[in-house]
């Protein structure tokens, strides 16, 4: 396939810019095609190499791309951009598509399957109503602060109290705003009950999906993190080694070196996976915390209280972190169970 042509394609909704580039690098076409049209032009075309950028609707057009039995390559919009001359025009961004496809140093984004996917918009669905609750909450709260209310910065403590709030006819609260209180309540609580439903559909899906039942067996890592894990590894072939899956994911520090001499510096939180590596985090930072406490049990424990008296409780977190993500790299592409070591008494 590295002889062949490059079909790069900017995405877009309806109208879609084609570029073709030979493998000498000749540009033989560049012209905009709508979604009806590209199909039955794609499916025209001799096997190639067709690009684009992980964007809105990449799996579904690399999916179908692959069905025609086209080689795909899904490539990330920051590793695209500096291939670009020119202005911000859907030819040049094309052109630039079909360039970065042929530099030996990109890494192209993981294609998602169709059950994937399905798994990945139910959690990202489930997350949007969280989030949603959490801003009423925060919202109302701050309002009624303005009214000398208090409530306590915990759910549990919002939760009992607005009802008591909305029945006291004697906090000076004005009617049109008690009016509309009510109506945000039970937006909350409407709220509450949907996330709940989608939260008991998710644990039921890795209750039935083995890959995830293997990944809960780890250190911190619950139903929420084990599908995140999923449909981030996959099976494993699309990275080369566990450091790789810890630096896609933001859990290795950041590197400045030069003149062969290497520089690490703080684990760095942008160009990564935020909402995996936070998962990981906080449940790395629970098994620490219960650690503390307690006498290590397993191998991986001793290590890991070793790792807090010497360097903090936020260092080791990070390090069990990074150490969960190998792991469970290794599991996934060696369809392996993880078995913790005990400590010979």
């Amino acid at each position: 396939m590295e002889q062949c042509n490059v079909i790069a394609i900017d995405l877009a909704k309806d109208i879609f810019q084609v570029c073709i580039m030979t493998s000498n690098g000749k540009i033989i076409l560049n012209k905009a095609m709508n979604r009806t049209k590209l199909k039955e032009w794609l499916a025209k075309q001799k096997l190639s190499l067709v690009a684009m950028e992980s964007c809105g609707g990449a799996h579904y057009w690399a999916r179908f791309a692959q069905s025609l039995g086209h080689n795909v390559m899904v490539i990330p919009p920051k590793q695209v951009k500096p291939f670009r001359t020119g202005q911000k025009t859907d030819a040049n961004d094309a052109v630039a598509i079909a360039v970065a496809s042929r530099a030996a140093n990109i890494k192209p984004a993981r294609i998602l399957s169709i059950e994937e996917q399905g798994l990945q918009s139910i959690e990202r669905m489930r997350s949007i109503l969280d989030k949603q609750k959490l801003q009423i909450s925060n919202q109302v709260r701050s309002l009624l602060l303005e009214f000398g209310i208090v409530i306590n910065k915990s759910i549990k403590s919002f939760k009992e109290r607005m009802p008591d709030i909305l029945e006291d006819g004697e906090n000076d609260l004005p009617f049109m705003m008690r009016k509309t209180l009510l109506t945000m309540w039970e937006l909350y609580s409407r709220l509450e009950k949907d996330f709940e439903a989608i939260n008991n559909e998710l644990i039921q899906l890795t209750e039935q999906d083995i890959d995830c039942q293997r990944l809960m067996k780890l250190e911190g890592v619950g139903p929420i993190t084990a599908i995140r894990l999923k449909i981030q590894l996959g099976n494993g072939e699309h990275f080369k080694s566990g450091r790789q899956v810890a630096a896609c994911i933001g859990l290795t520090p950041k590197q400045h070196s030069s003149g062969g001499k290497v520089k690490l510096g703080s684990v760095g939180k942008s160009s990564c996976d935020r909402p995996l590596r936070s998962c990981i985090f906080l449940g790395a930072r629970a098994v620490v915390s219960k650690l503390k406490s307690r006498a290590p049990k397993t191998e991986k424990e001793r290590w890991l209280k070793t790792l807090i008296e010497r360097r903090g409780v936020n260092c080791a977190s990070m390090a069990l972190a990074n150490k969960t993500a190998r792991t469970a790299f290794a599991l996934l592409k060696n369809n392996t169970h993880y078995t913790p070591v005990l400590i010979a008494t």
